[in-house]
């Protein structure tokens, strides 16, 4: 087994006591075994079945700043303290799928149904995704009232579901699938939904939380920490982006679906950049049309613009500052450039 496969069983072998401490949180408020039942069912479909990085993350970088070689180093309490701030995380994302996948009207996720797709689910879905969110706090209350950054882990918390929440809006304005509307679209635009809606939770949270847990949260560090993450989380999502047009389905094990599904994609916002007056006209009556025909007629002027070179220039561009911002980290607080490190090898020149 992998190491990777191993990081990830143990972080998975917490999460079923943290549902039985979560349900018994509403067996002290004398909800019912149906609703019970109900709430179980909720986390365990909704919160492990994905990928987990953002969870494990928050361990990875706890070893690093802690100076250790591996989870083996921790004590079994020292490790469930770290892995509850990792699956905060992993709640905070199932509370925002959950929500998305209402908001998009999708069909599938994980693999499985959407949670609101399941028959006796529907619109209780919505209140679920409020008691996904909810569960977030029950935790770090039980675990972390006593530590002197409890306040400032709510916060974190807080901050960062609202600045998620800002870029989903942003999302759903420019570009609701229902109306194409390519001139609300542009490279500015993207950039704040990606940041806003994936770089701080996805990228950013893990670490902060980390740092806080290890003790290494001088607001300078945070600052480098944040200053690093937040362009490299921009570089995930327009990596994601790319793939989704010119990645290999049996590479990132889906169809990309951006094109005709009217994203604000990276892609998308380029071209709009770069085309002509006929080029343009050529995008308004192809992009966003559930229709395979018109998506190949929009991937071939994508081929025509140089997009594939010109993600290729972007990517060395701006892992080349990434490494020299690493590079000047200071590490006298305690803080390690090592996390930065980590993170930006896991993205650079991934193919899925």
């Amino acid at each position: 087994m992998s190491d990777k496969s191993v990081r990830k069983e143990k972080f998975l072998s917490v999460f079923p006591e943290l549902v039985e401490e979560l349900t018994d949180a509403l067996k002290a408020y004398g909800m019912t075994p149906e609703a019970i039942e109900w709430f179980s069912e909720n986390l365990n479909y909704n919160t492990p079945g994905g990928k987990l990085n953002r969870g494990i993350s928050v361990v990875d970088t706890y070893i690093i700043l802690k100076g250790l070689k591996s989870i083996d180093e921790l004590s079994t309490e020292e490790y469930k303290r770290v892995a509850i701030l990792g699956w905060a995380i992993e709640l905070l994302q199932a509370y925002f799928l959950v929500a998305d996948d209402i908001m998009d009207q999708s069909i599938t996720r994980r693999g499985q149904p959407c949670w609101y797709k399941v028959p006796k689910v529907g619109d209780i879905a919505i209140n679920d995704a409020f008691m996904l969110e909810g569960a977030i706090y029950l935790l770090l209350k039980k675990y972390f009232k006593q530590e002197s950054y409890y306040v400032d882990l709510l916060e974190l918390f807080h901050e960062v579901t609202f600045q998620t929440e800002l870029g989903q809006l942003l999302d759903l304005i420019t570009a609701p699938e229902d109306h194409v509307d390519l001139s609300k679209f542009s490279l500015e635009k993207h950039s704040f939904i990606v940041i806003f809606k994936t770089a701080y939770y996805s990228f950013y949270l893990p670490v902060a939380l980390a740092m806080y847990a290890a003790g290494v949260a001088d607001p300078k560090d945070l600052k480098q920490a944040e200053d690093v993450l937040i362009p490299l989380g921009e570089y995930f999502q327009i990596q994601d982006d790319y793939l989704d047009c010119f990645g290999k389905p049996e590479d990132i094990g889906k169809i990309g679906t951006d094109i005709q599904d009217n994203k604000c994609s990276w892609v998308i916002n380029t071209a709009l950049k770069l085309a002509t007056s006929e080029q343009r006209a050529i995008l308004d009556q192809n992009y966003g049309i559930k229709d395979s025909h018109k998506e190949a007629i929009v991937k071939e002027l994508f081929n025509e613009l140089g997009i594939e070179k010109i993600y290729h220039e972007y990517e060395e561009n701006i892992a080349a500052q990434l490494k020299q911002k690493i590079a000047q980290v200071d590490e006298s607080r305690g803080f390690k450039a090592e996390v930065l490190t980590a993170f930006l090898q896991k993205v650079y020149k991934r193919s899925k």
